[in-house]
């Protein structure tokens, strides 16, 4: 039996759309279509064939597992459709890489730690009993080091600030 719907559609639908579609009766049929690697939803709404695709990428979205996908359409109130599995060949199930997520999830991490180190620092700072050094003496402490590393005798004169 050839399938009634188009083999690939032009017009292109996201979740956020077909959640909004799905609660109207704008739906004429549902085809759940095998394709290489897992199995893709053609939606025609308003007698126009549309293809579900992932938001992000704007690809057709495919779902690994036929279960996962009747309960997303379930989800959506979608409960009758038909199952084109002409294309589907279970030998080229793609297992998906993400090495962009592995990458920011590492990132992620790592700014996690640095954020708990920094704060701990913050704490021990604020929980340190020596006393405060003011910006002046901080300033002439520096500047008689700075003299003492050139070879050059600190000058006895006090330090000004100069603002732009």
């Amino acid at each position: 039996m050839k399938p009634i719907h188009t083999p690939m559609p032009t017009h292109q639908i996201d979740h956020s759309h077909l959640t909004q579609v799905a609660g109207t009766d704008r739906i004429n049929a549902t085809h759940i279509v095998g394709q290489p690697g897992g199995w893709a939803v053609q939606i025609c709404i308003d007698e126009q064939e549309h293809i579900l695709t992932a938001q992000r990428s704007g690809n057709a979205r495919l779902f690994k597992s036929l279960e996962t996908l009747v309960g997303y359409l379930q989800a959506l109130g979608i409960e009758y459709f038909e199952v084109d599995t002409s294309g589907y060949d279970p030998q080229l199930r793609k297992t998906y890489q993400r090495p962009d997520r592995a990458q920011a999830l590492k990132r992620a991490h790592e700014a996690a730690a640095y954020e708990t180190w920094f704060n701990a620092q913050i704490e021990a700072s604020l929980q340190d009993p020596t006393p405060v050094t003011t910006d002046e003496e901080a300033r002439r402490l520096f500047a008689a080091r700075r003299a003492a590393l050139n070879g050059h005798e600190p000058k006895n004169k006090p330090i000004t600030k100069s603002r732009p």
